[in-house]
């Protein structure tokens, strides 16, 4: 059983923020779906060529995601291995990504929340940056919204973000590393 996490803040107010991105990212990957209201999240299970995989959208706010993560990692039994967090990241431009296994929170809230519940940061990470302005503090400048060329550029790489979901969901971490370096 593989688990994708797509971090963010619930209600419509945080539609479009840059802390969003795990959200946004899910939801363009799976379409209209029926989330069900489960664990202190949105949760949707399915079959995906023969792999039984959940996703994840915590409710319990950014910097609590780890309560939500670990109800359903503990309850499901689900290996660290299985894990996928998709997740903003200031360091990184708009749009681009990086793929991080056993590393630090790097000051993500969301993620410190899930390394403290979990007891390991030994699970597989999909950054997907949201660039940075010096000018606006960092808890004001994450909740803002992206602009409309902004949102055009994360657009446009929500077919390799896809492909790297289907590669973490049919063949695990080894699989993601060869077509990230495709």
């Amino acid at each position: 059983m593989k688990l994708v996490v797509g971090l963010g803040n619930p209600g419509r107010e945080y539609k479009n923020t840059r802390h969003n991105m795990g959200f946004m990212v899910l939801d363009n990957y799976l379409g209209k779906v029926d989330w069900k209201n489960k664990m202190e999240s949105y949760f949707f299970n399915t079959n995906i060529a023969g792999e039984d995989v959940i996703f994840l959208k915590p409710l319990t706010y950014m910097n609590l995601s780890g309560m939500a993560v670990s109800k359903v990692v503990n309850f499901y039994k689900i290996a660290l291995s299985d894990i996928l967090i998709i997740q903003d990241d200031l360091d990184l431009n708009v749009g681009t990504y990086k793929i991080k296994k056993n590393s630090s929170s790097g000051g993500h809230n969301g993620i410190k929340s899930i390394i403290n519940e979990l007891g390991s940061d030994e699970f597989l990470r999909l950054k997907i940056g949201i660039g940075k302005n010096s000018m606006i503090p960092t808890d004001k400048y994450v909740l803002s919204k992206f602009s409309e060329d902004e949102l055009n550029n994360i657009k446009t790489n929500f077919t390799k973000y896809n492909e790297l979901i289907e590669a973490f969901i049919s063949g695990g971490i080894e699989n993601v590393l060869k077509v990230n370096n495709n």
